[in-house]
């Protein structure tokens, strides 16, 4: 079951912070109403009450969104079915925060794969983004997750070692050369019969203003790996995933 798993709450502080602030606007909007009889006034501080409560509910349904119980099986699944998985004796998910992306390729991980799961491990945009948490839900899926804790520009692994590496919804948070330094530090570990998987939405890092597709397949070019597909899978929010399987160009240093 699906709820037996804890990926934590996205960006939870600035969701929290906009919670308390509508709360404290909507108590003020009530304290206000009981102190005056000027009907303008109370007219007023009813709507604002309403108001904040309204958008108190509307943070509060995208403070569970994600679900951190949930995934979504279909882009894991579009991604896994074109890495060689199965015969991987290694396997690295870069920015693998609390194990989201591992559990979704699970199903297609070999069960004697030695599986890494590298990050930051920072707290400050996922709650409970930590160790603990991508072992646990590793564990509950069935794969037994090493966690590994580092800056993805330099990885602690050595040359040629990692059959398949993925790299999934964290690319386009980094700044643009902090990406092109991780591409290039993922090619620089992958096996040169090894493939790269990316799981991406249509964006691109801050400052960067080309069209995502183009954007990330240029890049992932230039770190020395060659493009064996690019899907655009659709989403019923009307948004997509860019979906990119690459396999390392020999003799290219990235």
């Amino acid at each position: 079951m699906a709820s037996r798993y804890n990926f934590g709450v996205y960006h939870w502080r600035r969701r929290f912070r906009s919670i308390a602030a509508a709360l404290v606007a909507a108590v003020l909007g009530v304290a206000v109403r009981r102190r005056t009889n000027d009907a303008r006034v109370r007219l007023t501080a009813a709507g604002a009450t309403i108001g904040a409560a309204v958008y108190a509910v509307r943070v509060l349904r995208r403070l569970l969104s994600p679900p951190p119980w949930a995934l979504e099986r279909a882009k894991y699944d579009a991604l896994a079915v074109r890495l060689p998985l199965a015969d991987a004796d290694r396997v690295l998910d870069v920015g693998c925060g609390t194990g989201r992306s591992l559990v979704g390729l699970a199903p297609y991980v070999s069960p004697d794969a030695d599986v890494l799961g590298f990050d930051v491990f920072d707290d400050r945009v996922i709650l409970g983004n930590g160790p603990v948490l991508v072992r646990r839900n590793g564990t509950r899926a069935g794969l037994a997750v090493t966690p590994v804790a580092g800056d993805a520009a330099a990885l602690p692994f050595a040359d040629d070692s990692i059959p398949v590496v993925t790299a999934c919804r964290v690319l386009h948070d980094l700044e643009a050369p902090a990406a092109d330094r991780t591409l290039r530090e993922i090619r620089r570990v992958c096996d040169p019969d090894g493939a790269l998987g990316v799981l991406e939405l249509p964006l691109t890092p801050d400052g960067v203003s080309r069209h995502p597709e183009s954007y990330w397949t240029d890049r992932i070019t230039a770190a020395g790996f060659r493009i064996e597909s690019l899907e655009r899978l659709e989403r019923d929010t009307g948004n997509h995933y860019l979906v990119i399987v690459a396999t390392p160009r020999i003799g290219s240093d990235g």
